[in-house]
């Protein structure tokens, strides 16, 4: 089923690809094909499941900048900088895992992200509202928006790669507020 969906995926494109045509392709009933992937997104997500567990090799354990042994701005940078090229390779596959699915900020790897962002944020001195933060800058790099953003809007992924880097380095860069405002995000 992987390969006649692989295979569906570059003759039709991810956001073309039905669990019916699969069903067909892979010569198997649909409610197979549903019990294994669970749904379209599960599909794509299991599509993209090697490339994934790429990136997070890379970002938990491989070389700095985006590995550990850098300064947490550089693992920041690196970080969204992997995710745009990430993107621009498998964006398609990407956008198909999330565009229909509610759950899409509580799937493993999502989790992951963002928990890294946050111990990256922490790491770089920040103390307020990181998990927060994390979430907002991961809302960032979500592959419909960077699509859009280059497919639509023409803009080069170099000039993304930029807007993340001063986006990271201003928040890092920035006082935080006043101590007696730390519950704010809180309430």
């Amino acid at each position: 089923m992987l390969s006649a969906a692989r295979d569906l995926v570059s003759e039709v494109g991810a956001d073309a690809v039905t669990m019916d045509m699969l069903a067909c392709r892979a010569g198997v009933g649909k409610g197979t094909v549903f019990r294994r992937f669970g749904s379209r997104s599960g599909l794509m997500l299991t599509l993209l499941s090697d490339a994934e567990a790429e990136f997070q090799r890379r970002f938990m354990f491989g070389p700095p900048p985006l590995g550990p042994g850098a300064p947490p701005l550089d693992r920041l940078i690196a970080f969204g900088a992997g995710r745009i090229g990430y993107i621009l390779e498998f964006g398609e596959l990407a956008r198909a895992a999330v565009e229909r699915d509610y759950g899409r900020f509580d799937v493993p790897a999502a989790v992951l992200w963002n928990r890294h962002l946050e111990i990256l944020l922490r790491e770089a001195g920040l103390r307020l509202d990181t998990g927060l933060m994390a979430a907002s800058l991961a809302a960032t790099l979500d592959p419909a928006r960077l699509l859009h953003s280059i497919q639509k809007q023409g803009v080069s992924p170099e000039r993304l790669v930029e807007s993340w880097r001063q986006l990271v380095t201003r928040i890092v860069t920035a006082p935080e507020p006043d101590e007696g405002l730390e519950d704010i995000g809180k309430r």
